[in-house]
């Protein structure tokens, strides 16, 4: 099922939901999706990877998908604020008054087809950096731009990344990691096909990166998409200082 459509497609499509159904995001336990992605959000605005209301997050429970906004400061989100979609009909039951969907859904939506848990949107500068060098190292070597790909080699933080979808085990050592690198668009939602075209081409990934915007990572839960988006940042912060000291990502 492709996921190509925009946030706003998917809410005018539907009408008025119903904004009152505040029992699906009202809970307790910090460990619900609502809670969880305000205190997500949070932590990635301290870590420089979502300021100026960039990046995003969205949640799959059960046969509900939660979406953090669109336009609102990641370091002062409520459960409130959060979108509940049903995901086989792509219907929204929730939605904050005022508010607009994340123009990150169609992509997170074709992670989830893939059967995430979670997906992770960043802005962080260390992601972006990385694919500038890529690009530099193919327009210097007089090779097109895309299609293009980062890859590295016998870095100890690559055992934080899956072997790939239905695979057991982490990736080794001396395992070469492959993230893609698909073109940024004018409007986020117009890279979905970009984006799921990247999945098939590299089954194996759980990363997509966007030249010169930022990284989409998924995981099997919110818990290993969160690792995996960490190993991820630390891998490309390490791939841009080696660069600095002239250092090869592949020995």
């Amino acid at each position: 099922m492709s996921a190509v459509c925009s946030a706003e497609t998917i809410m005018n499509a539907q009408g008025d939901a119903d904004s009152s159904a505040d029992h699906l995001v009202i809970s307790s336990d910090p460990e619900h999706p609502a809670n969880h992605i305000c205190t997500l959000c949070r932590n990635f605005y301290n870590l420089g990877w979502v300021t100026g209301t960039g990046g995003g997050i969205s949640i799959k429970k059960d046969a509900h998908i939660f979406i953090a906004p669109s336009g609102v400061q990641k370091e002062l989100m409520q459960p409130l604020n959060i979108f509940v979609m049903e995901h086989a009909t792509r219907t929204y039951l929730r939605k904050p008054p005022i508010l607009k969907p994340s123009a990150c859904t169609p992509l997170f939506l074709a992670a989830f087809d893939k059967g995430a848990g979670s997906c992770i949107h960043t802005h962080s500068q260390w992601a972006v950096l990385v694919t500038l060098l890529v690009e530099k190292d193919a327009l210097a070597a007089g090779k097109s731009v895309s299609n293009s790909c980062f890859e590295i080699e016998q870095i100890e933080q690559i055992k934080g990344i899956p072997k790939g979808r239905g695979k057991d085990g982490m990736l080794g050592y001396f395992d070469r990691l492959k993230v893609p690198i698909i073109e940024n668009t004018a409007h986020e939602e117009d890279l979905t096909q970009s984006l799921e075209t990247a999945m098939n081409q590299y089954p194996d990934t759980y990363a997509v990166l966007v030249r010169r915007h930022g990284v989409y990572v998924w995981g099997a839960s919110v818990s290993k998409a969160k690792t995996q988006a960490e190993s991820l940042d630390y891998i490309f912060r390490l791939a841009v200082e080696m660069r600095r000291l002239d250092l090869p990502w592949v020995p």
